[in-house]
């Protein structure tokens, strides 16, 4: 099942215009518009969030306008480099999310994300990250992921949400109750629908097909087909102009998957040798097929390194081409590296040398292709004595640092992060707990060790100079080992709270 993201980018010329002018930028407060000339003079044509919101609207003339609101800040409308910028949003999304997307002028984006999204935990992870990277770079965006790309259009520009999800099949329900505009239909026809009474969309749906295209003609009806999936609507993606990409076209349709897999190997050897010319390894590839009809599908995979080996694009390749849909034949097959990486080829050891260090780059392929990316790291160690400071999570690949496990002072398994406040019954200053309660259970201690005092890291700033930690390790009546410490020396509440906490469980 298709499965394609609709940007919408309310406010794009002039989000794009700030981000242009940098720190030169006008205050936040201030009312911006874009300003354009027609037959009636200098007219809005764009205006800023905050415009908007204070009641300008696009269509207005700007001597009105300021009459109505005061001060202005207007600067020229320049839809040229609008589109410019869109399409160097296009080009970015296009190296983050999916090979296929293509701008959807004036101001949004359209991504096919079919067969991309579980590189990203998901579809929902996909898109809220998308419109997370977009609002941090100050571009208002509205993302919506549906079946079609009309449907996810329509719900994006109209649905008023930030991010919206269509599931698989539910395309009919979502576009109901929106207006019959959100069908991409041209202003003066969706006007003279309304006029008749077809105000939604599920107007459209519950009317009759033949007085409806003999009074407004077929476009309503072909929107409409196009929306529910009953009709193609073709996404002509576009390329990245520096990417390395092989390409191969065929004069008879590939119907089978054992001859579709051989013709990808090809591809694949073939644009290993590209990158080896380049000494670059592939990161990230494309694989996009091209259906008799002009329909395109999408493979992406990832790698944990870089590689150009074709046996290593073919083990992750190979399940999901067998589940391609192949229609009435593949004639177009287009392979590119999205994302490269300077990869020299080393010289083998002796036989005499140490032996060589096992490769876990290909079985890390694998798990990252079931699990998403950035879902597996390992632990490492960290030169700090605050135990929640002493480990971080690190891609499996990265490089050990200098810092080490000190054996002499054992760590539970599980660190809680925070803490959580216990009750205890102990004596001050330097004494175990005899019991204490930890949700509601009262745990009796009969066997404790410590206490091993922690200070805090005064580098880190004024609070941690006089801050001290005594950690103990007991064992209650059941055999459950604790981790527990108190703020503070016991003496003096310069050097903590002398509140009791449990900070793990061992074993």
């Amino acid at each position: 099942m298709q499965r394609v993201v609709s940007v919408f980018l309310p406010t794009w010329p002039a989000d794009r215009l700030l981000r242009r002018l940098g720190t030169n930028r006008p205050p936040p407060d201030a009312l911006v518009v874009l300003v354009g000339r027609d037959v009636r003079g200098r007219i809005i044509q764009a205006a800023s969030r905050q415009a908007l919101l204070a009641g300008l609207r696009p269509g207005m003339s700007l001597a009105h306008a300021s009459a109505i609101f005061g001060q202005l800040t207007h600067y020229e409308f320049d839809p040229a480099e609008d589109a410019a910028a869109l399409e160097r949003l296009a080009q970015w999304a296009l190296r983050r999310y999916s090979p296929i997307v293509m701008p959807d002028p004036p101001a949004g984006l359209v991504i096919d994300i079919t067969g991309a999204s579980h590189l990203y935990g998901g579809e929902t992870d996909l898109v809220t990250d998308l419109r997370q990277r977009l609002l941090n770079s100050r571009i208002a965006a509205h993302v919506c992921v549906a079946d079609t790309w009309g449907a996810a259009h329509a719900v994006a520009r109209f649905s008023g949400q930030g991010v919206f999800c269509i599931p698989s099949g539910g395309t009919p329900e979502a576009l109901g109750s929106l207006p019959t505009e959100a069908l991409r239909l041209d202003p003066d026809l969706a006007d003279g629908l309304r006029r008749v009474g077809l105000e939604t969309i599920g107007d459209l749906m519950t009317t009759p097909r033949g007085p409806l295209e003999l009074r407004f003609g077929p476009e309503p009806g072909r929107r409409l087909d196009q929306a529910l999936g009953r009709r193609p609507d073709l996404i002509t993606p576009i390329q990245a102009p520096e990417r390395i990409e092989v390409d191969r076209h065929f004069s008879d349709p590939i119907l089978t998957s054992d001859i579709l897999l051989q013709e990808v190997e090809r591809l694949s050897r073939s644009l290993c040798e590209a990158l080896e010319r380049r000494s670059l390894g592939a990161l990230e590839i494309d694989l996009l097929t091209n259906a008799v009809g002009g329909e395109w599908n999408a493979l992406r995979v990832g790698f944990s390194s870089p590689t150009r080996h074709p046996e290593r694009f073919m083990r992750l390749l190979k399940d999901r081409l067998q589940k391609t849909d192949r229609g009435f034949g593949i004639e177009r097959l287009h392979l590119s590296a999205s994302r490269s990486a300077p990869l020299i080829a080393q010289q083998r050891e002796t036989l005499t040398s140490s032996p060589q260090v096992l490769d876990i780059g290909p079985l890390l392929d694998v798990l990252e292709a079931r699990t998403g990316k950035q879902r597996l790291y390992r632990i490492q160690a960290v030169e700090s004595d605050c135990p929640e400071r002493s480990v971080e999570r690190v891609s499996p690949l990265e490089p050990p640092n200098r810092a080490r496990w000190d054996p002499r002072w054992p760590r539970p398994a599980r660190l809680l992060e925070p803490p959580d406040p216990i009750e205890t019954i102990a004596l001050l200053p330097d004494q175990p707990p005899v019991q204490f309660t930890w949700k509601g259970v009262r745990r009796r201690v009969l066997r404790a060790d410590g206490p091993e005092r922690i200070h805090g890291e005064w580098i880190r700033g004024q609070d941690e100079w006089m801050s001290v930690r005594d950690y103990f390790s007991v064992e209650d009546e059941t055999g459950e080992r604790y981790w527990l410490f108190r703020e503070g020396d016991g003496v003096s509440l310069e050097t903590g709270s002398h509140r009791w906490f449990l900070h793990g469980i061992f074993g």
